[in-house]
């Protein structure tokens, strides 16, 4: 029976207040939309970011004159080495058949192979390469250089930490920012009624008898907010991502995170905004 009454006292105050109840609706439609945006775009970009990293490796390139001992030698540091993930052995011929695969026109007239066997190393983090590369020095026997990719890995590195921290920042100044449009537009409503609210309390109606009505009512306007705002989304996916990842390469292996996770944390954060912004917002017209 309170139950009925509640839904049945936020459903009227929803119909009196039409105004405030498509405010409050399409501000949580902008700010779900923005927040879905941003999570698409940028896991989206981390996972590039990830994509990109996974590239580097280390490469332990060997003189001419080196013997199998010396390079099982290195073999057997490599094996050891907890932050390594895998490493390959490529001998000169194999290195010169790749050669002739991806640029053909540089060795078609080479007298001779100048190309050194080498271990290419995979690390189990891109960040683990300085440290790995560090392994070698002094360089043991029979080893020329090893190389890392030197400025373009450090940068790599820094854009990828950049990139991370920038959409952590992004996702919290949202939420903040949703958070206080809706309590905002909310407290519009609530302070229309502000004497309705007192009467109640004067009657003696318990303060979560009072915001039961508001935080459904910020339920629903969550609710229908963020609704639209997957339906947005969807158009969006649909008509404009295609044209987007069209034009882009390396868009093979990167991915977003799953549209249906997004719809849902939007869904989920629209509810916790839209009661959570009643609730909190009413907190000061209980105090009679």
């Amino acid at each position: 029976m309170r139950l009925r009454l509640v839904v049945g006292e936020a459903v009227r105050s929803l119909r009196a207040s039409m105004s405030t109840t498509v405010a409050a609706t399409l501000t949580v439609l902008i700010g779900m939309f923005v927040l879905g945006l941003t999570i698409g775009l940028g896991t989206w970009v981390i996972s590039w970011s990830n994509h990109v990293k996974k590239e580097l490796l280390v490469k332990v390139y060997f003189t001419n004159t080196v013997t199998p001992k010396q390079i099982d030698h290195v073999r057997i540091m490599l094996a050891k080495n907890q932050q390594v993930q895998k490493y390959t052995f490529v001998s000169s011929e194999e290195a010169l058949r790749e050669m002739r695969k991806k640029v053909p026109e540089m060795v078609k007239n080479l007298a001779y192979n100048p190309l050194p066997a080498a271990y290419e190393v995979i690390p189990k983090q891109a960040e683990y390469i300085t440290s790995i590369t560090r392994a070698f020095q002094p360089r043991p026997a029979g080893v020329d250089k090893v190389k890392n990719g030197g400025e373009t890995s450090k940068r790599i590195l820094r854009v990828g930490k950049i990139v991370e921290l920038i959409f952590l920042i992004a996702v919290l100044v949202l939420l903040i920012a949703s958070t206080l449009l809706i309590a905002n537009t909310i407290r519009l409503s609530i302070f229309s009624r502000r004497r309705e609210i007192e009467v109640m309390k004067l009657v003696g109606a318990t303060n979560w008898f009072v915001r039961g009505p508001f935080m459904l009512e910020g339920l629903i306007c969550g609710i229908a907010g963020s609704l639209g705002a997957v339906l947005l989304l969807i158009l969006g996916k649909t008509i404009a991502l295609p044209a987007i990842l069209g034009h882009i390469d390396d868009s093979k292996g990167v991915n977003a995170l799953a549209f249906e996770l997004n719809a849902l944390i939007i869904l989920a954060v629209g509810l916790f905004l839209g009661a959570a912004g009643s609730g909190l917002t009413l907190r000061r017209f209980l105090r009679v």
